[in-house]
Parts: C-alpha cells; sequence; structure tokens
C-alpha cells in the first residue's frame, strides 16, 4: 500500500475481531463535511437518531422518521472511504415484528451503502436480531439507556444499578447469542460495563460506561462543544466550537455594520483582471 494510500472500510466481522483488542474508536456524525474529517481517523460512523435534537431542534429521539435518517445516512456516506458507516434504525421502524425490522433495515442499507444497522433493545429484541442476521444485516445492538425508551424509563436515568444489573447483563448476553457483532453500552455503572466487556464474546462500544469498553463512542457535536442544550456527564468537551462560533459571528456582524466587510479584497472591480486598459 501507497503512503498516501486509504486503508479499505472496516467490515462488521473486522469490528468482531477487535474484541479485546485495540480499542475501537467511533463517532456519531450526520453531515458530509463533518465525515470527510473524522475518516481517517475513526473505525465507524454512526448516523445516530440524536440528529432530530442535535440538528432539527427536537425534544427527543422519538419525534425521528426513516426519511431522516436516510437523508442523514446519504449525507455521511459521501464523506467516508475508510470508515464503516452504520446508521440507527428509528423509533416505530422494528419493533412491530422482524419482518417489520427486516424491510426497513434493508431499505436503509440499500439507500444509504450502511455496512450496518443499529437498533435498541435486549431480550425483548434478541429475535429480531437473529432474523435480521439470518438475511444479511449485520445489527449493532445497543442496551443500557435506550433514548427511544426514555418514556417507560422515566428519562435518562443510569440503567443497571442493584439488582438491575442481572437484568443488563441478560440483555447483552441476548445480543450477542442472536449475532449482532457488536453492542452499545449507554449510561451503566463503570463496574458493570466492565463485567459485562468481561464475560460477553463481542466488542462493547461505550458511552457514558467505562474506559473498559471495547471501543467509545460520543456525539461529534457534543464533543466539539457544537451541541450544548443536552448536558450529561459522560461528554468530554475536546473542544468548544460553539463558543468560537459564537464570537466569529459577532465579530461578523461588527464588521458589516461598521462597513468593514466586504473589504477591496472581497469585491470585484470593472475591469477582469489583467484586461488592457
Amino acid at each position: 500500500m501507497s503512503a498516501t494510500a486509504k486503508k479499505r472500510a472496516p467490515l462488521p466481522e473486522d469490528i468482531l475481531a477487535r474484541k479485546g483488542g485495540e480499542p475501537i474508536v467511533s463517532l456519531t456524525c450526520y453531515t458530509t463535511p463533518m465525515a470527510e474529517i473524522m475518516d481517517e481517523h475513526v473505525d465507524f460512523v454512526l448516523v445516530g437518531d440524536s440528529v432530530g435534537m442535535v440538528l432539527h431542534g427536537l425534544k427527543s429521539t422519538v419525534e425521528v422518521t426513516m426519511e431522516m435518517m436516510i437523508l442523514h445516512g446519504k449525507a455521511v456516506a459521501r464523506g467516508l472511504s475508510s470508515a464503516m458507516l452504520v446508521v440507527d434504525m428509528p423509533f416505530g421502524s422494528y419493533e412491530e415484528s422482524p419482518e417489520q425490522a427486516f424491510r426497513n433495515a434493508a431499505h436503509i442499507m440499500r439507500e444509504t451503502g450502511a455496512g450496518a444497522v443499529k437498533l435498541e433493545g435486549g431480550t425483548q429484541m434478541a429475535q429480531t436480531i437473529r432474523f435480521l442476521v439470518d438475511r444479511g444485516i449485520p445489527v449493532m445492538a445497543h442496551v443500557g439507556l435506550t433514548p427511544q425508551s426514555i418514556n417507560t424509563l422515566g428519562g435518562y436515568k443510569v440503567q443497571g444499578r442493584g439488582d438491575a444489573g442481572d437484568a443488563l447483563m441478560a440483555d447483552a448476553q441476548a445480543v450477542a447469542e442472536a449475532g449482532a457483532f457488536s453492542v452499545v453500552l449507554e449510561k451503566v455503572p463503570e463496574s458493570l460495563a466492565d463485567k459485562v466487556t468481561a464475560e460477553v464474546p463481542i466488542p462493547t462500544i461505550g458511552i457514558g460506561a467505562s474506559a473498559g469498553c471495547d471501543g467509545q463512542i460520543l456525539v461529534l457535536d457534543d464533543m466539539l462543544g457544537l451541541f450544548t442544550a443536552f448536558k450529561a456527564k459522560f461528554v468530554k468537551r475536546f473542544a468548544n466550537l460553539g463558543e468560537d462560533a459564537g464570537a466569529a459571528i459577532a465579530d461578523y456582524a461588527r464588521a458589516v455594520k461598521a462597513r468593514e466587510f466586504p473589504g477591496p479584497e472581497h469585491v470585484f472591480g470593472d475591469a477582469a483582471p489583467g484586461a488592457k486598459k
């Protein structure tokens, strides 16, 4: 491979093979420019249904539609060449039956070129995961805090504390046995995340879980400081681009009002450059 050649995008089986190895790096993204920036640094990019809250101002992920996921899935796909694309299945697109899940998962993959889909739920979704995997749909599972279920979970609460830890472990084991190639652990106690990681045979992808997970994921807009409406303990701001953008916009407004912008270098003369007088 030449120095300028790009690595091929990993397949679900490549992610599975990383169990217990080098940590898996992933981010959630919704647009082509951001996908291009992160492509060489991450193993997979998730087009999350958090797009509804982050980019569309919705109150929760429950309001997100298939059309929105496909639109943003296509956008992110255009920016990737060396990272795998995973797309969330939105609320209501897979819970009714395995057959419904297959139709919608196949539609998402066909329209976006995604390498896999992600769906929420543990033991109750194991049959659906097996149905999809048996029909050629790679599935990333998601247990712990499942945002599409906040109305029944009572909000964005830590999951798996105390006696509830056994149920969460059962969820992780069920999705692994059903054929999921990895599982997101969201907002679970660190010790439980470590135990799940040690006992399930598929990679765990932590978000508010443990550094001991097989990989990590954050929402890009959260970690860059672009989206600050949802303040979670597990989010580390690796930059404060929202503040930088606010300052830049304020400076632009000042320059316009002062007639400092546009300057001579930003406007056009009557004659074309190089034209004879």
